[in-house]
């Protein structure tokens, strides 16, 4: 009767081992299935966060790039201003000096012409 007794025992604690191991593997899924959804819900957060981040990033890069390119624009009208200026300049002088030399050719033949005039008067008394 003791084998009996010591089996029954033995098989006793078998199962109830077998029960806390089933038990334990249980929590174990358990908290492994738990761990996986924190860590999803972990990497999902730090997506939306990369993605809004990058996403700043790209506005700011567009903005600048809008602020460069109206920078440049301003810049460039700037200078066609100074050289249409500049030209306007060049030519207003160019004319004043063509006209001054105009007139001085025009003094000058008139000198010329009032001489020739005169030395003509004077042959034709002589």
């Amino acid at each position: 009767m003791k084998t009996r007794t010591f089996a029954a025992l033995t098989a006793m604690a078998l199962a109830m081992a077998l029960a806390a191991c089933g038990q334990q593997s249980q929590q174990a899924a358990d908290k492994a299935k738990d761990s996986a959804a924190t860590a999803a819900k972990d990497a999902a957060a730090a997506a939306t966060s990369a993605a809004k981040d990058a996403s700043n990033a790209a506005a700011d890069a567009a903005k600048s790039a809008a602020d460069a390119t109206k920078d440049a624009a301003n810049q460039a009208a700037d200078a066609t201003k100074d050289a249409a200026n500049k030209a306007s300049d060049a030519a207003k002088d160019a004319a004043a000096s063509a006209a001054d030399a105009s007139k001085d050719a025009a003094a000058k033949a008139s000198d010329a012409a009032m001489k020739a005039n005169e030395a003509a008067k004077d042959a034709a008394k002589k």
